[in-house]
């Protein structure tokens, strides 16, 4: 007996073995089993997926000899027919090549006919919108109402090429690509039942490379069994496939996380001696970081293939702003590689590229405003260049100052108008604007952002410029005066992306000596991963120039965390910005003048005002 393919031998024969596409079979098994039978369905998927095996047995529940079910018996003369190909009741019609209108009519001229044997004459019509248009309008009326004996069974891969007027006359049931877990679970059942060895990462690749469509999996199958003499390994259907071996790719994201671009070109190098498919190895990259990422927001998931440990160990070394990073870059890596010189060029760089630009931490004050004033200056028109900035000492104030418990909160921060040169002046209550109308000139003199990272020098700001002329450095705060005001030692660190925002909703609950304990607000737990401890004790070391350790845990805050407190600090500058313009004199004159109404959306203080 001459031997059968897999996509033949293994093609579902009734409804309950069915691969996927539950959709399509809940519906239909109901039509059946209660007798609510349309006249024309409409099959629609990709190649592969189920559209005429779906056909042919709907057409062998109609016509079954124990009556109309979702279940057919498969024994009787009709099942049997139909499941041979020889059945005269069912016209399976290739559309591709009878496009014709001329075949359409000749076609209809049988359908007042009745069935030879069968209980209902089935017209299958596969690739339906490749029909010409005369042969469409040939056929609406038929379609609509054809006679009770005939059923329409139509299927494509183009349902957009079909015309609205036939669309109308169907029912339409759109066929899903399989998913990679049910084409693995499908082969697997078919490798075990065929008795020959098979290793399940194969399958996994056999999968992914069958792209959603059954048929193709089970072709690949049939091309990885002679290919293996008989058998199915990972090493046989990677170098069938082209595609690389997931440990080089592990290499190369061990070596990417170190910086070092040495060991990524040996690896690659060792990748081109089996020569493989580069964009094939930037596809299993992608699929490796997309692991990887649900790995760092899902500990513990079960989507880990292949290499599982290696991932897992790999998933708690890199920082999801890496992982992301990196997956943009190989998406875009891929786009280009077919303008490269070739391939491995255009792969090595995308990996240069995923090194040179990732993400590094910034040393304290990269975002001072005096730094920002000069790169303003610079390119403002007319404007001078001023001179370089000197290097701010290691206890210079913080770049984005809070203001410490103590302080007056009701002052905005942003209101920076000259101080009076009068010692003891009294300070005038900030200038406030209404958002979108010019804010008055101020006369106020806030009281300077005070910060435990270098107190004021006792005597008056007299006494500051006489030590900086003798030449006698400030004394440093210790640690603990550091320590004990987080939130200002947390804005001098420099920290900036999502380390920044998980250091702001963080407590500093203990610290002893160089040791700070943290905990990070659990309602931000998906933030978090175990390598943004390292990078907050970079940024701490960096400032407080000696070696610390950081441990930061899961919970409920007991405190103000810094993320807290500048919501709270946001709140009661808006009251007084809104206090401070219902008390204004010439706003309520206008108000009452004009029968106004005060849009207390509009109000904003001046250090949050939204640019015009």
């Amino acid at each position: 007996m001459s031997y059968q393919v897999l996509a033949r031998k293994w093609r579902p024969s009734r409804f309950s073995e069915l691969v996927g596409q539950e959709h399509v079979r809940q519906a239909l098994v109901n039509a059946l089993d209660h007798d609510r039978l349309h006249h024309a369905y409409l099959f629609t998927g990709t190649r592969g997926v189920g559209k005429t095996t779906i056909a042919r047995i709907f057409a062998k529940s109609l016509n079954c000899e124990a009556g109309v079910s979702s279940e057919p018996c498969g024994r009787c003369s009709a099942c049997e027919e139909i499941a041979q190909g020889r059945s005269v009741d069912l016209l399976e019609i290739d559309a591709a090549s009878r496009t014709k209108v001329e075949d359409t009519r000749e076609l209809l001229d049988n359908v007042q006919y009745a069935p030879t044997r069968s209980r209902f004459k089935v017209y299958l019509i596969d690739e339906v919108h490749m029909l010409s248009n005369s042969s469409f309008n040939a056929l609406l009326k038929t379609l609509e109402e054809p006679p009770p004996h005939v059923k329409f069974l139509l299927a494509t891969t183009d349902p957009q090429k079909l015309p609205a007027t036939v669309l109308s006359r169907c029912l339409q049931f759109n066929l899903k690509n399989m998913l990679p877990e049910q084409v693995v679970g499908h082969l697997r059942q078919v490798l075990e039942t065929e008795m020959i060895p098979f290793e399940e990462p194969a399958l996994w690749l056999l999968a992914r490379a069958a792209d959603g469509s059954m048929r193709d999996a089970l072709s690949l199958t049939d091309q990885a069994i002679a290919f293996g003499s008989g058998s199915v390994h990972e090493a046989q259907v990677r170098s069938m496939l082209g595609t690389v071996d997931t440990h080089f790719v592990l290499d190369l994201l061990r070596a990417l996380a170190e910086g070092e671009p040495g060991p990524v070109l040996d690896i690659v190098a060792r990748m081109a001696e089996h020569a493989p498919d580069f964009a094939a190895s930037l596809d299993e990259m992608l699929s490796v970081l997309h692991q990887l990422a649900v790995q760092q927001f899902l500990p513990g998931s079960d989507r880990l293939r292949g290499d599982a440990p290696g991932l897992a160990e790999l998933a708690g070394r890199l920082s999801a702003e890496d992982v992301q990073l990196w997956y943009q870059m190989a998406l875009q890596g891929k786009r280009d590689l077919p303008w490269a010189a070739d391939p491995r060029s255009g792969f090595e760089m995308s990996l240069l590229r995923m090194l040179a630009f990732r993400p590094a931490l910034l040393p304290p004050g990269a975002f001072d405003d005096d730094t920002e004033t000069q790169a303003a200056g610079e390119g403002s028109p007319g404007g001078k260049k001023p001179a370089e900035p000197t290097p701010a000492p290691v206890s210079a104030p913080a770049q984005r100052p809070t203001p410490t418990p103590a302080e007056p909160s009701t002052v905005p921060a942003a209101a920076t108008a000259p101080a009076p040169e009068a010692a003891g002046a009294a300070p005038v209550a900030p200038a406030l604007s209404v958002r979108g109308t010019p804010a008055p000139p101020s006369t106020s003199t806030p009281p300077p952002a005070s910060s435990t990272l270098r107190p004021a020098p006792a005597g008056g700001p007299d006494a500051g410029a006489d030590e900086a002329e003798d030449g006698e450095p400030a004394e440093a705060p210790d640690l603990d005066t550091l320590a004990g005001d987080w939130p200002a030692l947390l804005e001098s660190l420099g920290l900036v992306g999502i380390v920044y925002n998980i250091a702001l909703h963080c407590e500093l609950r203990a610290w002893q000596g160089a040791d700070f304990q943290f905990v990070l607000d659990e309602r931000h737990a998906a933030l978090y991963n175990s390598g943004h401890d390292e990078r907050l004790r970079k940024a701490l070391e960096l400032r407080l120039e000696q070696p610390v350790t950081v441990k930061i845990t899961l919970g409920a805050v007991a405190g103000e965390t810094p993320a807290q407190r500048q919501q709270r600090l946001a709140a009661q500058r808006q009251q007084e910005a809104e206090r401070e313009v219902d008390q204004d004199p010439l706003l309520k004159h206008l108000i009452a003048r004009f029968d106004g109404r005060l849009d207390r959306s509009s109000i904003a203080p001046v250090d949050t005002q939204e640019p015009r």
